[in-house]
């Protein structure tokens, strides 16, 4: 089986456990998934199988290469496809095949990678956490960056200097996150805690393996 899924963020609400306590927790619409491309050892290398992300909304406008890409496996129109490697080259897993989320059970650990929220441009105290100067009157230094190099050497800024500029909108993964409840019925993940995204960003759910 494949080790993992893609899901919708649906938004974030509360759960009360046994013993009362409350956890914060992430809503997933996870799947249901499609096998669109299996990639074998022989040919390509390695072993992996590629999923399509069945939506709720079929989407209407697909360019001709993804439409017959699709053709082959003879599945609806799907905008967001992503690939998942197979641990074992001996998987059955064929093209068409249909991949749900009763795979995952509760108390599972899973990685979540999505896209975070665009924060646009940002100082380096909300992008990096820097401190700042005195708030004192007077002090002209409140919230600079500070010294970034010296002028007589290296007469540069060191790449990768930390400095104001874009925030978000880049690849994060969430790892350790434990599966408080699955519903098979409606297609729902729920994970404790809080994933990268928007409501209604793609999400890429894998297992953790035991190796990990």
């Amino acid at each position: 089986m494949v080790n993992g899924i893609l899901g919708i963020k649906i938004g974030m609400t509360q759960l009360f456990l046994e013993g009362g306590t409350v956890v914060p927790a992430t809503v997933i619409q996870a799947g249901p998934c499609v096998v669109i491309q299996k990639k074998t050892t022989d040919m390509e290398g390695y072993s992996s199988v590629q999923l399509g992300l069945i939506e709720p909304t079929v989407p209407k406008k697909i360019n001709k290469p993804l439409s017959g890409h699709l053709e082959k496996a003879k599945a609806p129109p799907i905008r967001y496809l992503k690939e998942f490697k197979l641990l074992d080259s001996s998987e059955d897993t064929k093209v068409g095949n249909k991949v749900l989320v009763d795979q995952f059970s509760d108390k599972d650990e899973v990685n979540v990678t999505g896209i975070s929220k665009g924060k646009g441009f940002a100082g380096v105290m909300k992008r990096h956490g820097f401190s700042g100067g005195v708030a004192s009157h007077g002090s002209m230094f409140h919230r600079a960056p500070g010294s970034i190099g010296q002028s007589a050497y290296p007469s540069r800024v060191f790449k990768g200097t930390r400095s104001p500029g874009h925030m978000g909108a880049s690849r994060v993964t969430v790892k350790n996150l434990k599966v408080v409840k699955v519903d098979p019925v409606k297609n729902l993940l729920i994970v404790k805690g809080s994933v990268p995204g928007a409501n209604g960003d793609y999400l890429i759910i894998r297992k953790k393996n035991p190796s990990q």
